[in-house]
């Protein structure tokens, strides 16, 4: 099942994709249909309690193409780093290119929410703590870069910066009808373009191997999140670009360039 989450008529509601259109589950306007592009699309996550903050996990550098390209060796280890949650934002959005940057560049990554919680998980049983996919771009501004190993906050931590949607798909629908997240083709176009193609297969670190390498460590709860890193093919950003992030069974999440007036 597709699931979103959106704003429209003045409230936020929960909506599954029903023959080209979303089918509201707001039980007041429950079966009620809305056109895609009349919704103002959200990341197609459930709140959380106040008191717990999501984690949003990202790997860098987990694929072998992207580090060769970027001249890294690639990692022994899970590369990860931190976001926080205000860096999120939904399909069909806009993300600021900062002034006066030179290299800003979008990353198409296979994001992974987490269903129960896991703690101490071994990599067998690692896929049934999923609850979904979704699809995410993942921006990094290149001009502020301090250490590839240590990606700074403002890299990859900016408001708007991770477009994320427009679905998120139950993880038994892509285990069951794909074998799982490790065989899924991943594209990306600016304004129509291809510039970016690759398939998760090509991942150093597996979602299986991530989920039992972080929850060794720490204790991943329900909505928390694992971007798992991008391959080769980046390139710039500019104000007006439309970038299309695509993974197979997963969905196409549209996002737009724009800048300070």
């Amino acid at each position: 099942m597709k699931r979103a989450r959106i704003a429209w008529a003045g409230a936020v509601h929960d909506a599954v994709e029903a023959g080209g259109q979303l089918e509201l589950l707001t039980p007041a306007l429950k079966g009620r249909h809305v056109a895609f592009e009349d919704a103002v699309w959200l990341p197609p996550l459930q709140p959380l309690p106040p008191q717990r903050p999501r984690t949003v996990l990202a790997l860098g550098l987990n694929y072998a193409d992207h580090a060769k390209e970027l001249a890294f060796k690639a990692p022994e280890e899970p590369l990860a780093f931190v976001k926080g949650e205000a860096s999120l934002t939904g399909h069909r959005g806009f993300t600021l290119r900062p002034p006066g940057v030179t290299f800003m560049h979008y990353e198409c990554e296979l994001a992974v929410v987490i269903g129960r919680t896991a703690k101490h998980v071994k990599k067998a049983d690692a896929l049934d703590f999923v609850g979904g996919y979704t699809v995410a771009n993942d921006y990094a501004i290149r001009d502020v870069l301090e250490n590839w190993y240590r990606p700074n906050l403002r890299v990859k931590n900016r408001d708007t910066c991770t477009p994320i949607g427009p679905w998120l798909v139950d993880a038994v629908d892509v285990h069951e009808r794909h074998g799982g997240p490790m065989n899924l083709a991943l594209q990306t176009t600016v304004n129509g373009k291809v510039t970016q193609q690759g398939n998760t297969r090509d991942m150093i670190f597996d979602v299986p191997t991530l989920i039992e390498y972080f929850s060794s460590f720490m204790t991943l709860q329900p909505g928390d999140l694992i971007l798992t890193g991008t391959p080769d093919g980046v390139v710039d950003c500019q104000p007006g670009d439309v970038i299309v992030t695509s993974i197979e069974g997963i969905g196409e999440l549209t996002n737009t360039i724009t800048q300070h007036p």
